[in-house]
Order: structure tokens, then C-alpha cells, then sequence
């Protein structure tokens, strides 16, 4: 019994239309500017293999998205907020102020690769800016700290169409509670950084949040709405964040490390995270756009 698949490519520029050789007789939708939709009727279809043949054909200036159409639109949005949400590594963005940026980045960098066990790399990384002020923090934020493009508009759309959309990170609270604000999550969680008096402690509030928690919280917001992980939008860059890409209905890696890019479902590196609302079928002229 044939199955109902949609194929979404979505140009980098906004505006070239990506159509594969091979599904040029497919019926077609246009989502927006360079998006378009095509339904596949199959017996059987690999969607990650399917991924690679459209990548194959269309080249680099185009993310594709295969998905099943059972449960298309998501309920529930997680996302990762360093690299992801925001353009930055706050961790490193912090270093700067200590003069350790390059130190600490070399690390951050390793561990989001999957090299480095991540709870010792975090622990690491922190004590190194034992003694910067809570002053630092705050100017590290109002002057570094920048969100990318399409999340206002994502986090918006979903919202207003009923998906409840949660922050989680392996960095700290006192980013995602105001990136969160920012961003329009309703919901952030993340490590606590330790101060002694007005300054870094170099240390961090345990347990550490990590990509098993990120996983966790994913299932625990599962259980709370009522909802399956095929409901479940989830969205990284790193090798923290893995286990929830892989759990989710739709894991999509926003300009991911390779150990990422190889695990999710799909893939974004044009510029826009809106790009998540093609993947599940919500055409632009349906969005809140905001950013």
C-alpha cells in the first residue's frame, strides 16, 4: 500500500526553485520564495537516503526535508540555543572578557564534535573564568549576544498554531532566561553558573545538563502535553545535542557539526531557521513573521 511522503527544497538565496530531475512529473506546491513541496506516493520510501539523492541532484545551494506526512506539523519545539538559537558559543563570548577566548573556543569546539566528554569540558571551560564580575555577564550579553535569523518567526508561527516551544541548553541560565524572552520560548533549562559574592566561583551547579538531560526534558514535555516524540521538532548543531535529534519526529541540524549533520533528519544551512516551517508543510503566508 503506497505511503504519502513529502520532498521539500528550500533555495539558500530565497529564491531559485529547486526542482529534482527525478520528480519533475511529481505534483509540486510552492511553499514561498525558492520553496517548494512535492508529494510522493511510495511503497516504500529510506527518507535519509531519498535526502542524499535530493542533495545529489540539486547541489549545495538548497536544504531538502523528506517527511512521512503522518504527523507532519509538529506540537512540541526543543531547541539548543548556542549556534543554534543564537549565533554564538556564550561560554566563549565570556572567555573574551577574560582574555581565554582562544583557549576556551579550541575546547568548546572539540566537545560540540563530539571529542571531548562534555561534562568535563563544561567543567573545565568555567573554571577558567573563576573571578570575572557579574557586570561581565551582563555586557557579554547586551554586546555579543545576537539571535539568528527566522527563530522569532518560528518560535511565533508554532506558538500561534498551538506547539508549545521549550529552550534547553548546555550553557546557562542566565543567557536562556533572556534569550528565551527574546526568542519566544516559554520554557528554558539550563547549568547554573556558581558565584562567590559578585563574582564566578569557577564552578557550576550540578547535576550538569547535558545530552542526556536534553533528552530527558524532551520526553518529560512528551508525557506533560500528551503528545508522541513524532509530534517532537527538535533542533541543534552539536554532538550535545544528538540524542534528542535522534528521538525526535523531525531532528533538524542548523549548520551542524558533522557528528550532528549525519544523525538528523534534515539539515539548514541557508540562513533562516524559518526554514522548519517548509519541512512541515506550513506555507508563508501562514507565518508570524517577526524577524
Amino acid at each position: 500500500m503506497a505511503e504519502t511522503y513529502f520532498a521539500i527544497t528550500v533555495s539558500h538565496d530565497g529564491e531559485a526553485l529547486g526542482v529534482p530531475k527525478f520528480l519533475q512529473k511529481a505534483e509540486a506546491r510552492e511553499l514561498g520564495p525558492g520553496a517548494l513541496e512535492f508529494t510522493i506516493d511510495v511503497a516504500e520510501i529510506e527518507p535519509k537516503s531519498f535526502t542524499k539523492k535530493l542533495i545529489e541532484d540539486l547541489g549545495d545551494g538548497f536544504d531538502v526535508c523528506v517527511m512521512p506526512a503522518i504527523a507532519r506539523e509538529k506540537s512540541l519545539l526543543i531547541c539548543d540555543m548556542d549556534s543554534t538559537v543564537i549565533g554564538q558559543e556564550c561560554i566563549d563570548e565570556l572567555a573574551d572578557f577574560a582574555d581565554l577566548k582562544d583557549r576556551v573556543s579550541a575546547i568548546t569546539e572539540r566537545a560540540m564534535r563530539g571529542e571531548l566528554d562534555f561534562e568535563e569540558a563544561l567543567t573545565e571551560r568555567v573554571a577558567l573564568l573563576k573571578g570575572l564580575s557579574e557586570d561581565k555577564l551582563e555586557r557579554c550579553f547586551e554586546e555579543k549576544i545576537t539571535l539568528n535569523p527566522g527563530i522569532r518567526t518560528l518560535t511565533a508561527t508554532m506558538t500561534k498554531r498551538g506547539a508549545t516551544c521549550l529552550l534547553v541548553s548546555g550553557g546557562f541560565t542566565f543567557f536562556t532566561s533572556r534569550v528565551a524572552a527574546e526568542a519566544g520560548f516559554s520554557e528554558n533549562y539550563a547549568n547554573t553558573l556558581l558565584f562567590n559574592g559578585a563574582e564566578l566561583s569557577g564552578e557550576v551547579g550540578r547535576p550538569i545538563l547535558g545530552r542526556q538531560a536534553k533528552l530527558d526534558r524532551l520526553n518529560e514535555a512528551v508525557e506533560r502535553l500528551g503528545l508522541n516524540v513524532k509530534d517532537v521538532l527538535a533542533m541543534g548543531d552539536g554532538a550535545n545535542d544528538l540524542a534528542m535529534i535522534e528521538a525526535a519526529g523531525l531532528g533538524v541540524g542548523f549548520h551542524p557539526h558533522p557528528v550532528l549533520a549525519e544523525a538528523a533528519n534534515a539539515v539548514i544551512r541557508g540562513p533562516s531557521l524559518a526554514a522548519a516551517l517548509y519541512f512541515q508543510g506550513i506555507p508563508k503566508a501562514d507565518w508570524v513573521e517577526i524577524d
